[in-house]
C-alpha cells in the first residue's frame, strides 16, 4: 500500500485529494494546523469524513514547526508528499503578511528539506494562478514570465516554484508545481466569492462585487483539479510546473446570475472598486497539462455550481452537522 503524506489535509483541496486516494486504497497521513483563517468547524467536518478510513491518520501540525514535522516524516516514512498547506487568499495578505512568510516560505522550506533527507520519491505542491500577477497576455501560459506578482500571496507561491527548482537541481528531488485556478465545489472555502455569493443570496443579504462587476475568473471544479493532481502524483516529473484550470474565463456577473437561478432568489448587489492586489481576469492555458498530464477538465460552470449549491443547502450552518471531534 503506497504511503502519501498530505499537508493541508483539512483544507478544501487536501480533503478531496485525501478522500480520492483513500478510496483507492492508499495509506494517507494528513497534516493540518486547523487554523481559524475561516471557521474551523468546516475543517473538522472534513476530517470527520476522512477519519472513517482505517488507513487514514491525522496529526495536527503546523508545517512551519520543524520538530513535529520531522517526527511525522520519520514515523510515517512517506513515499510521496503533496504539500497543500499554505496561508491562502490575496486580500488577507494585505493585513497579515507575516502569516504568509511563516507558512508559505518557512513551512515550504521545511517540506523540501524533509523530502530531501527522507528519500521521498516525489513532491507535488500547490502553486497558484496568482503568480501571473498583472500579466496582460491572455490566456496565462506556464511559459510566460512571472516575475511581477502584485500581491504577497502570489510572490510567496512564485518563491515556492523557485525553491523547488533549486532543490530539484541541487539534490535531484522530483518536484511538480500545480498552478490552481479558482477552485470551487462542495466543501469549498467560505472566503471564496462563489461561496459568499451563494450564502448571502440564499439569506437575502447584499453581495459585494468588486471592479464594478468587470471581473473574469477561470473557475475550475474540484473533481477536475483532483484528477489533474492525481496524474501529476503518478507521473512524478523531475521538475515541472503546470496550469490546472478550466481553460474558460467566466464573467463574474454571469456566475452571479447562475447562482441566482439555482438558488431561486435575486441578488442585491453592491458594486465596489477593484481591491488592491486583485486582477481583472484569470484564464489558464492548459495545453502543456493536456499533453503531459492528459488533463481534460470536464465540468462546466453551470453543472459545478449546481453541485456546490446542492451541497451548501444540505450542509450549511443551520443543519448543525459540522461538529468538532
Amino acid at each position: 500500500m503506497s504511503r502519501i503524506l498530505i499537508t493541508g489535509a483539512a483544507g478544501f483541496i487536501g480533503f478531496h485529494l485525501s478522500k480520492s486516494l483513500l478510496d483507492d486504497g492508499y495509506q494517507v497521513l494528513g497534516i493540518d494546523n486547523v487554523n481559524n483563517y475561516y471557521d474551523p468547524k468546516l475543517k473538522w467536518a472534513r476530517l470527520d469524513i476522512l477519519k472513517r478510513y482505517s488507513h487514514f491518520t491525522f496529526q495536527k501540525i503546523d508545517i512551519a514547526g520543524r520538530k513535529a514535522l520531522t517526527q511525522a516524516f520519520q514515523s510515517f516514512n512517506p513515499q510521496k508528499v503533496v504539500n497543500l498547506a499554505a496561508q491562502a487568499g490575496v486580500r488577507y495578505s494585505l493585513t497579515n503578511p507575516y502569516a504568509y512568510m511563516y507558512s508559505n516560505l518557512v513551512g515550504f522550506l521545511n517540506i523540501l528539506e524533509l523530502c530531501r533527507h527522507n528519500d521521498v520519491e516525489g513532491l507535488i505542491y500547490a502553486s497558484s494562478s496568482s503568480v501571473y500577477g498583472g500579466n496582460k497576455k491572455i490566456p496565462f501560459s506556464v511559459e510566460d514570465r512571472v516575475d511581477k506578482p502584485i500581491a504577497l500571496y502570489g510572490a510567496t507561491k512564485r518563491a515556492n516554484e523557485l525553491m523547488a527548482y533549486s532543490y530539484s537541481h541541487l539534490y535531484g528531488l522530483h518536484t511538480t508545481g500545480l498552478r490552481y485556478f479558482t477552485v470551487y465545489g462542495p466543501w469549498g472555502r467560505p472566503d471564496m466569492a462563489y461561496y459568499l455569493f451563494t450564502e448571502k443570496i440564499s439569506k437575502g443579504e447584499p453581495i459585494q462585487v468588486f471592479n464594478h462587476g468587470n471581473m473574469r475568473r477561470d473557475f475550475t471544479y474540484i473533481d477536475d483539479i483532483i484528477a489533474g493532481t492525481r496524474v501529476a502524483l503518478d507521473m512524478n516529473y523531475r521538475c515541472k510546473v503546470f496550469n490546472l484550470g478550466n481553460h474558460k474565463s467566466e464573467h463574474l456577473m454571469d456566475v452571479v446570475r447562475h447562482i441566482e437561478e439555482i438558488v431561486g432568489k435575486k441578488a442585491e448587489i453592491e458594486f465596489l472598486p477593484m481591491q488592491p492586489g486583485d486582477v481583472p481576469e484569470s484564464f489558464a492555458d492548459i495545453e502543456k497539462s493536456k499533453q503531459m498530464l492528459d488533463y481534460q477538465p470536464a465540468i462546466n460552470i453551470e453543472a459545478g455550481l449546481k453541485k456546490f449549491i446542492d451541497w451548501y443547502l444540505e450542509y450549511s450552518d443551520e443543519t448543525n452537522q459540522w461538529i468538532e471531534t
